[in-house]
Order: C-alpha cells, then sequence, then structure tokens
C-alpha cells in the first residue's frame, strides 16, 4: 500500500458459479490457487486475456483452506481431510490426510514452505511435514465449549516470518503463539470483545478471532474479527483490529471500526510493518488499511460481496480477493 493515501483499481474479474472461501498467490506471476462450495480445488492465471480456472483435485465438501508448500498445494476442508495436489497436474493427487476429526476452518504454510498448519472445529492444531504429510506437532491450548457451554471453534492460524511461532485464535478471542520448536506456550492474549453471546433470544454466540498475522519483523501479532453484534442473527457489528506486542501480551493498537461493515477474515502487513490491511465483509465486502505509526485510517472501500480472503502478489500493489461468486484482481495505486 503507496505511503500516500491509496486507492483500489480493479483490474481484471472472473466469474464463479460457487462461493468462493480461500485463495492462494502462486510466486512468480499472477496466478493463484483457490477453493470454495462447490468442493473443487483449482488454479488460475489473471495474466491471461481470458482467465479460464483450471481444476486440480476435490474435497468431499467445502474447501476452506488453501496453502502452497514445496511445489504443492495444500487444501483443508469441512471433510476434515488435507489434500496434496500437484499445482503443475503432472502427478495428480500427491497426499490424502484424514486430518482433524471436525470441520477444517484454515490452512498455512511455513514462509519456507516446510511445515503446514491446520486449525480445525475439534479445537487442535495440527503441524505437518510439508513433503512427507507426518505430522510433526499436535497442538492443544483452545477449549472445546465456549463459557457459555456450546462448541467453540477454532479459526485461524498463521506463521511467524521465521517460522519459529505460530499463532491460533478461536471463536472466544483467545489468542495463543506457539513455539515451533518443542510444541509449547510462547505467549497468550485476549481479545474477549469478538465474542458475542446473546442470552435472550437466540441463546447463540458469534464472532471470534478469524484473522490472524505476524509483522514482517516477527515483533507485533494482529487479529482481527468483529465487535459486539447487536442483532446476532445477522453480521451487524463494526469490524475490528487488535494489535499486540505479543512476546508481553499488551495491546499497542486498536481499530474498532465505525460502521457496520461486519468480519475481518484476512490481515495483511505492509510497507515493512507500517500499514495493515483488512478485508472481510457482512453482506457486502471491504478492503480497509490502518496507519499503525499514526494510528489512523488510510483507506476504506466497498467490495462487490463479502471478502472470504485475500492475499498479495509478488509486490504489494498486487491484491486478490475471493468472494461469493468471483474472484479478483486489484491494484493498490
Amino acid at each position: 500500500m503507496p505511503e500516500t493515501t491509496p486507492a483500489l483499481k480493479l483490474v481484471k474479474e472472473v466469474s464463479r458459479p460457487e462461493m468462493v472461501f480461500t485463495l492462494a498467490h502462486v510466486p512468480g506471476g499472477r496466478r493463484v490457487v483457490f477453493g470454495g462450495s462447490d468442493f473443487g480445488v483449482y488454479d488460475v492465471d489473471f495474466a491471461l486475456e481470458k482467465p479460464e480456472p483450471r481444476k486440480l483435485g476435490a474435497h468431499e465438501s467445502y474447501v476452506t483452506g488453501v496453502a502452497l508448500a514445496g511445489g504443492a498445494v495444500v487444501s483443508g476442508g469441512y471433510d476434515g481431510r488435507l489434500i496434496w495436489s500437484d499445482l503443475e497436474l503432472s502427478a495428480g493427487p500427491i497426499r490424502n490426510v484424514e486430518a482433524h476429526a471436525k470441520w477444517i476452518r484454515g490452512v498455512a504454510a511455513s514462509p519456507d514452505g516446510a511445515l503446514v498448519a491446520s486449525v480445525a472445529d475439534d479445537m487442535v492444531c495440527r503441524v505437518w511435514d510439508a513433503k512427507t504429510g507426518e505430522k510433526r506437532l499436535e497442538l492443544r491450548g483452545h477449549e472445546a465449549l465456549t463459557p457459555h457451554h456450546f462448541p467453540s471453534m477454532l479459526y485461524a492460524c498463521a506463521f511467524s516470518p521465521d517460522g519459529r511461532y505460530l499463532a491460533t485464535g478461536d471463536k472466544v478471542g483467545h489468542i495463543v503463539v506457539w513455539d515451533l520448536n518443542d510444541g509449547t506456550q510462547a505467549a497468550v492474549m485476549e481479545a474477549p470483545t469478538m465474542y458475542t453471546w446473546d442470552p435472550k433470544q437466540r441463546r447463540h454466540s458469534i464472532g471470534g478471532i478469524r484473522a490472524l498475522a505476524f509483522s514482517p519483523d516477527g515483533n507485533a501479532l494482529a487479529v482481527g474479527g468483529m465487535g459486539q453484534v447487536g442483532n446476532i442473527d445477522h453480521l451487524e457489528g463494526k469490524t475490528r483490529v487488535e494489535v499486540f506486542t505479543w512476546r508481553d501480551s499488551k495491546q499497542s493498537h486498536e481499530f474498532p471500526g465505525e460502521a457496520f461493515n461486519g468480519l475481518v477474515e484476512r490481515l495483511i502487513f505492509l510497507n515493512d510493518g507500517n500499514q495493515l490491511l483488512a478485508a472481510g465483509g457482512a453482506n457486502d465486502g471491504f478492503v480497509m488499511g490502518f496507519d499503525l505509526k499514526t494510528k489512523s485510517v488510510l483507506l476504506s472501500e466497498k467490495a462487490p460481496s463479502h471478502v472470504h480472503d485475500a492475499t498479495l502478489g509478488d509486490t504489494a500493489n498486487a491484491l486478490f480477493l475471493c468472494m461469493s461468486g468471483r474472484l479478483a484482481a486489484y491494484e493498490l495505486t
């Protein structure tokens, strides 16, 4: 994101029949891999005049996480499986692992591509060897039930830039940073404002940590979700982003949002960690940018629909979004 006041320019769109929940950029061009509600895993190259998605693999339910690791696409879904697919379709499906007992909510790859992490509603984070598919660590630090005795959910995970640490976040706003050398908890943080409980009409809860991102220097951890919700049957909550100096578990920044924009689904640090990009939505979608030095909002633009995921391209001004019924390539100007 430029240091001046930025703007979002649409470059190209690809229409899809399904809700696209997740995507990841393939380095070295304008190609992305993605998956969604039709159970398939695909790639598409936005550099082509008429981009045509190509199917790489499939799950037995929604695809909710994709990552690039060791030259392969690793996808996770509501079927509880992690599937390794060949990015070039030369070898077919590589590996199929029964990874979790409940829905997988997120998949991430370490910066060097050696490890893959997955989080699911069994409230476990598992770390896998990207080359062999063998389980390296099983991380348990999130309660199975909310304080009101309903099932919780483990939504998000993110590796630190040096690959030494992994952050996980759940429905009630509990965040753990794990030391991957031995699987111990290096830090614990709480963001309880991102969890809403309705004790009267619905006896139901909503919210949670939906996005996590380490700063480029590894010292800060950004956390995204939604503030307190007035109408729990809808996503009528204000976007919320908090930033922690995670080693001492202290909050350094708070961006509570001024409108009912819904959930923050993805966070991305830019410009050496001085700026932070957030994407998400309710019925409509949004892309927002924050300046951490001035603690101000730099960018606030609507997207055509709820943004389920976002990723940068090879440069910091190339942004790819996936939404219900479409993928889009943007330029941050």
